[in-house]
């Protein structure tokens, strides 16, 4: 998205790092030490110096010589990172238009320029008119509203009134659009960017509980990725942290288990760091789990998530009969013949299973646990301290 070549402002004879923004998850550690080898890169300091910037939003040119916050960068190239053709025109079009320069106002321009009309092609003038009608409507119209609308009229209308504003990107009519400020210099917005296991919103318990101060954290995060976040919203004692669970990936068994008054951020990310390579069948899997071991934190979740092979499953099964069926079918610990199936006894198999084994019937399905030691040693993690003492004991 941008590639930009950063330096220290009082010293240049320290030379340049290229960063590429946004930045990676398994990337950002690794860009935070080369600028910091710069003396650089500071959460809250503008104290980057953009040497150059290599991007297809050519409009970021001007912020060459300026001096920037990497974190303000990073955000913005996120924002950009998600436009579309039209939404990159618009942007494009309007800070060449409001010659705009700094990056606050331009990630505020990200939230608005979408109600900016832009014309880059006059030979469709039906497809301008229809554009335009949905930058005036919030970007949305019915089937019925544009079959109605004569496109061309609408077009001609836009360019014969004038206010139009020539640009390298086309010409734009901001159709009465204030940059508002979104961003208020400090704290982001929330935006997700890309998919994460769980999102929290972060408060200073200095401030009352419905504080629009957030600090938002969509973990898994890198851990310094997440002190600087902190650190941008004024929090530099963790026990100053009030958390909430704004949004979650993980089955509905586990959200209602998180306390987070009692939660740590460094569990829940954690928890968020195993939750993110499992399957949606994975995830099914452990809110069955949830039910049957009943963790009582972030990091006994965490730890039952990283050893789910320690109990079997059978999805769907809420009867001795479904699940017997399920693992002589299914479970792949026998060769299943269709042709004896009259002569399979599945609800006789279900229930000789279930007398054996420690486990139960939920919503998503039957589990049971299989594994040498007892489910507090697992949730605790203190069996793997046994597998390599070698004992094996209940």
């Amino acid at each position: 998205m941008i590639q930009a070549v950063l330096g220290n402002p009082n010293h240049p004879e320290y030379g340049v790092a290229t960063i590429p923004f946004p930045i990676s998850r398994d990337q950002y550690a690794h860009c935070m030490e080369l600028l910091e080898a710069l003396e650089i890169g500071d959460a809250v300091k503008t104290d980057c110096k953009v040497e150059k910037v290599d991007s297809f939003y050519t409009v970021l040119k001007r912020t060459e010589m300026l001096t920037v916050n990497v974190e303000e960068l990073n955000y913005l190239a996120k924002r950009l990172d998600s436009f579309d053709t039209g939404e990159a025109a618009q942007f494009q079009a309007m800070a060449h238009k409001l010659e705009l320069f700094e990056l606050k106002d331009l990630i505020n321009l990200t939230f608005c320029c979408q109600q900016a009309t832009v014309i880059t092609d006059f030979s469709d003038l039906a497809a301008v008119g229809r554009d335009h009608y949905m930058n005036l409507h919030g970007g949305s119209a019915s089937v019925d509203e544009l079959n109605k609308l004569d496109g061309e009229e609408t077009a001609r209308r836009l360019i014969e009134n004038g206010g139009g504003t020539i640009t390298p990107y086309g010409v734009v009519y901001d159709n009465g659009m204030k940059l508002e400020q979104v961003y208020d210099g400090r704290l982001f917005p929330c935006y997700y960017y890309e998919p994460n296991a769980i999102t929290v919103a972060v408060t200073s318990k200095n401030e009352p509980e419905d504080t629009e101060h957030i600090t938002w954290l969509f973990l898994p995060m890198e851990r310094e990725e997440i002190d600087r976040a902190l650190l941008r919203g004024g929090i530099t004692d963790p026990a100053d942290a009030r958390l909430r669970l704004e949004d979650s990936q993980l089955p509905n068994e586990v959200d209602v288990l998180l306390d987070m008054e009692r939660e740590n951020l460094s569990d829940l990310n954690a928890l968020a760091q195993a939750a993110d390579s499992l399957s949606d069948s994975d995830m099914n899997k452990l809110g069955a789990v949830v039910m049957l071991a009943k963790p009582k934190s972030a990091a006994q979740i965490k730890n039952l998530a990283e050893n789910l092979d320690l109990f079997d499953f059978a999805p769907g099964a809420h009867s001795p009969a479904e699940y017997g069926k399920y693992m002589i079918q299914q479970s792949g610990h026998f060769e299943y013949d269709e042709n004896l199936d009259a002569f399979y006894d599945y609800e006789k198999y279900g229930a000789e299973r279930m007398n054996e084994e420690d486990g139960m019937f939920t919503d998503r399905g039957y589990v049971a646990y299989k594994g040498f030691f007892r489910m507090e040693e697992v949730m605790e993690n203190r069996h793997k301290n046994g597998m390599e003492m070698g004992g094996l004991s209940r």
